[in-house]
């Protein structure tokens, strides 16, 4: 019975702290959608370069990649946001004079784009092999305090952005951003840059995606093109954001926790099911978050908690 109990603890543990990070990739796609209303479709570009810039900046030297320089791992986090936000500088010179679907399809592009440098470049980041071996915060500690310690950090980090986001949301920067997405038009007319507020919008929002991103290497320990297939980097976190509520912070937070609850739940329905439907898990975890947001869209299109107009 100690065993199931510590057990259970530890699956709840691990569903946070990945819930955690889910609410990170969420809020920042709420700060280009349901602010601006961005249409990124492209959110795994820049969780891959925020998880590959962390880890090539804390791990250990090694011949099979670049950088392996050793350094803390805050240093990592915070260059990852760096580096995706200038990432998402660039892209957004290119990209963000595009509308709705054409913003969406040129996201995409980039993205894949940006996974096929990582697959490639053998260099740098090992290609398809990886990189394991990434240091985590409080891994010296004995289980279940190495665990705690970084659950911790995640809880913490997102409490401090969604704080951040929500005095954001009710500042004037805010009802700007929020301006254009109802209508650009409009805002233009009253003398506001619109392409640079859309600008800030996206490289900051680039910028969580990219700590969600580096969080997820050190979680794992280890880092792969795989990481950021678009499945798991760009549409569950769509799917996040739909349920729980565009333009609400809470929502976005609300929504990553359950989604991913749904998602990894299938892990233990596993051990009960015929050894023939194993191999079938992925489309029936893909099939429940379909069902799910089919329940949503129909009943509360709004999402679960939707957007409050009210700045009191």
């Amino acid at each position: 019975m100690q065993d199931l109990l510590y057990g259970v603890m530890m699956y709840g543990i691990s569903l946070l702290t990945i819930g955690g990070i889910y609410a990170i990739l969420s809020l920042g796609l709420n700060l280009h959608w349901g602010m601006t209303g961005l249409f990124n479709a492209g959110i795994a570009g820049f969780f891959a370069i925020g998880a590959y810039t962390s880890t090539l900046l804390t791990t250990a030297e090694s011949p099979n990649h670049f950088g392996g320089l050793n350094l803390p791992i805050p240093v990592g986090l915070v260059a990852s946001m760096l580096v995706a936000g200038i990432v998402a500088f660039g892209v957004g010179k290119i990209c963000l004079r595009l509308r709705s679907d054409y913003l969406a399809i040129a996201t995409i592009g980039v993205a894949e784009i940006l996974r096929l440098i990582l697959k490639n470049e053998i260099w740098l980041t090992s290609g398809s092999r990886g990189i394991p071996s990434i240091p985590r915060p409080f891994e010296h500690l004995p289980q279940p305090w190495s665990e705690l310690g970084f659950l911790a950090v995640v809880l913490v980090l997102v409490l401090v952005l969604y704080l951040a986001l929500e005095r954001a949301f009710h500042s004037p920067w805010g009802r700007i951003m929020r301006a254009i997405r109802e209508n650009e038009t409009a805002a233009a007319s009253t003398g506001k840059d619109v392409e640079r507020f859309r600008m800030e919008a996206f490289v900051l929002g680039a910028t969580l995606m990219g700590l969600g991103g580096a969080l997820t290497a050190h979680a794992f320990k280890f880092v792969s093109p795989d990481a950021s297939e678009p499945l798991l980097a760009t549409f569950l976190v769509w799917v996040m954001l739909i349920i729980g509520g565009s333009g609400n912070n809470r929502g976005a937070i609300l929504g990553a926790v359950i989604v991913w609850a749904v998602w990894s739940s299938t892990e233990l329905l596993s051990r009960f099911l015929p050894i023939d439907w194993l191999n079938r898990m992925g489309y029936v975890r893909i099939f429940l978050v379909g069902l799910i947001l089919q329940f949503i869209l129909q009943r509360r299109p709004e999402g679960l908690l939707p957007e409050r107009y009210s700045d009191e």
